[in-house]
């Protein structure tokens, strides 16, 4: 893939599951009160509204730190930037490794939007069986967790180079 193609398969991805990520948190906000809860399915999944200072997941997430909003702006800003440089670095990347960016790049942005409009995330999906109950994520967490699988993937099943 030539550069400005990586450039316009992982836009279009990341801009994808920004729009689905901001409309889905959008939707939850206009319909539940904040921390309110709707069950969807019984036993299993609930739609929530949840605010989330910390990293995807619920990881770190303390309603006392005060440095968090800075400190994960800073690590996503970070991250957005060595993306895009690996989009520009990739010699010809595979398709799937540019994916993988596209998807983390999405969910990168999207929740940076949240923490540049609230200093923390909106998170709504909760997943649960008995008394487990996994924390809480969004559309962008979603985009982060399958293009790191994405991204591991092509690692493993790109060419090997030629001796």
């Amino acid at each position: 893939m030539s550069l400005k193609q990586r450039f316009a398969l992982a836009g279009i991805i990341a801009l994808g599951v920004v729009l689905l990520d901001q409309i889905a948190k959008w939707k939850i906000q206009q319909t539940l009160a904040l921390y309110a809860s709707k069950e969807a399915i019984p036993g299993f999944f609930n739609l929530v509204h949840t605010m989330n200072r910390g990293a995807a997941f619920g990881f770190q997430n303390n309603p006392d730190g005060a440095w968090q909003p800075y400190f994960f702006m800073g690590v996503t800003a970070l991250a957005i930037v060595i993306i895009i440089n690996l989009l520009a670095r990739a010699d010809n990347g595979s398709r799937l490794f540019v994916v993988a960016l596209g998807l983390i790049l999405g969910g990168a942005a999207g929740n940076m939007i949240d923490r540049l409009r609230y200093g923390q995330v909106v998170d709504f999906l909760e997943f649960y069986v008995k008394s487990f109950v996994w924390p809480a994520f969004n559309v962008a967490d979603i985009g982060i967790t399958l293009g790191s699988i994405a991204l591991i993937i092509s690692f493993y099943t790109r060419p090997k180079a030629k001796a």
